[in-house]
């Protein structure tokens, strides 16, 4: 049923061919060379004609000498013609398409609702904003621009696609979708085969609840001990860029590890916030900004509220959150919801992890999938890392002068070891080389950290380090001792600046 509807859609109501798509020009974010940008106009609501929206696009066309004629067609949970660049590296025998939904990214009318992003992170603040009237807002808003929240659901979007390809004019292509657009591209190729040669999706998310399940005793004791004395924890509002104070439960923690990508380092976050260590969960309510900041908020929350409206009394205030927009914009819900149970794409199907397209791996795997149809081996998770848990590299990833007592450090090691050396004083040599060590393991544990999927690095640093540490101290032991032997003033700096480091190094970064 769900495809007649979509093809009905779809072929009822032609893309009107403007001017810009039939010649399409110059995009306005950075795209890779050959690539156009261009509209498709369509109705915003297929079922009521009148008023037609543009459903933005980019075609990288391919130069390659061994082209092939069947392109790939993206669309993600947030802009995709920004991706285009990592779109066309990984398929550069092929053109490329990026989509943005209806209503997000270039596509015009641009239906952001910041209204609703910020009273759903205001939720944690004292007292809660109200997401409820936060939407009506946003709703008279849209209203009074003409936008009519009825057509931006699953359905119009698989129509928008469908009616791409027709002006495009390709015999067939491959879809690759990730976040929402998953079940979009999934519904896509149901409802139009003919035009349909594969099938790449990113792994649908779990429900909120399930990825702290898994954490056992660790996850159920940081949870009583939140929802005993909720923390209070200062963190930055990405949408108003100030600081706020935020008051995290539980519930929330559960909610807001359920937002955040899985994380190599979230099992030892758990266990330090069971031990009491609060200071930790500023990454997570900050991630959760971000991601509320950058996600098309108007477009997610009328898809949601028509297509699959979130359970009522949840105690998570994500869930409740969501409820609430959807209870205020009242919207009827879609005579046909597509889900990915609801659509069978009889085209080949490889499903990603939740991590496309931004690991190397996913985009790999996806790239091998395209080419032979054949899919590529699994994609190996975070690996596990044995973390000191700390909340200084977080810190310092958005602030970096807060590392300046390290570089300096690292600084006054080598030139005493260079200084040293040449005058031939060996107990200020290694003293230097101590810490010069010390500084390059550190640095080089912390960089491969860095490299790992997840965000481990936001919640400490590998163990090892403090091991590493050892030779800090040794380092300032030998520096003391040449000060004794030379009270220049050369050594009794150096002698100082060591004496610091230990002392920031032990009570702030540990």
């Amino acid at each position: 049923m769900f495809i007649r509807v979509v093809l009905a859609l779809a072929l009822s109501a032609p893309p009107v061919v403007t001017p810009d798509q039939a010649d399409p020009g110059p995009c306005q974010v950075p795209v890779p060379a050959g690539t156009v940008c261009g509209f498709l106009e369509v109705p915003e609501r297929r079922d009521s004609p009148g008023r037609t929206i543009q459903v933005a696009y980019a075609v990288r066309h391919s130069l390659a000498p061994g082209r092939r004629p069947d392109p790939v067609v993206f669309m993600g949970g947030t802009p995709a013609i920004p991706l285009m660049k990592e779109l066309a590296g990984m398929f550069p025998e092929r053109d490329v398409v990026a989509v943005d939904q209806r209503g997000g990214g270039a596509s015009q009318p641009g239906v952001a609702c910041p209204e609703t992003a910020q009273a759903l992170l205001g939720r944690l603040r004292v007292p809660p904003s109200d997401v409820g009237a936060a939407a009506v807002r946003c709703r008279d808003r849209l209203a009074a621009q003409g936008v009519d929240l009825r057509g931006y659901r699953t359905g119009e979007m698989v129509a928008d696609v469908v009616a791409l390809r027709g002006l495009l004019g390709y015999d067939a292509w491959n879809l690759v979708g990730a976040g929402h657009a998953a079940r979009v591209m999934a519904a896509v190729a149901a409802a139009d085969p003919a035009g349909t040669r594969s099938v790449v999706l990113e792994e649908p998310p779990e429900d909120p609840g399930a990825e702290p399940a898994r954490l056992g005793d660790a996850y159920e004791r940081a949870v009583a001990r939140l929802n005993a004395r909720p923390a209070r924890v200062t963190a930055l509002d990405p949408l108003l860029g100030r600081e706020f104070a935020a008051r995290v439960s539980g519930h929330d923690l559960t909610a807001l590890l359920g937002a955040a990508p899985r994380d190599a380092g979230t099992p030892s976050l758990v266990d330090a916030l069971a031990q009491g260590r609060e200071e930790l969960l500023r990454p997570l309510v900050e991630r959760l900004g971000e991601e509320l900041a950058g996600r098309a908020s108007g477009p997610y929350h009328a898809v949601r509220c028509q297509d699959a409206p979130p359970p009522a009394g949840s105690p998570l205030f994500t869930v409740s959150g969501d409820q609430a927009v959807c209870d205020a914009w009242n919207l009827p819900r879609a005579p046909e919801p597509v889900t990915l149970a609801s659509t069978a794409p009889a085209a080949p199907v490889h499903v990603l992890p939740a991590a496309f397209p931004g690991d190397a791996c996913a985009r790999r795997a996806a790239a091998a999938f395209v080419a032979d149809l054949r899919p590529a081996g699994p994609c190996p998770g975070a690996r596990p890392v044995e973390l000191h848990v700390t909340a200084a590299p977080y810190a310092i990833a958005h602030t970096p002068w807060l590392a300046a007592p390290f570089g300096l450090f690292a600084l006054a090691c080598l030139i005493q070891l260079v200084t040293a050396a040449l005058k031939g004083r060996a107990l200020p040599a290694y003293g230097g080389l101590a810490g010069v060590a010390f500084a390059g393991l550190t640095g080089q544990s912390v960089y491969e950290l860095a490299k790992e999927p997840g965000g481990a690095l936001t919640v400490g640093v590998p163990a090892i380090t403090e091991w590493y540490a050892s030779l800090a101290v040794v380092s300032t032991a030998l520096t003391v001792a040449a000060l004794l032997h030379n009270r220049r003033w050369p050594q009794t700096t150096a002698a100082a600046i060591s004496g610091v480091f230990l002392v920031w190094w032990f009570t702030w970064f540990l």
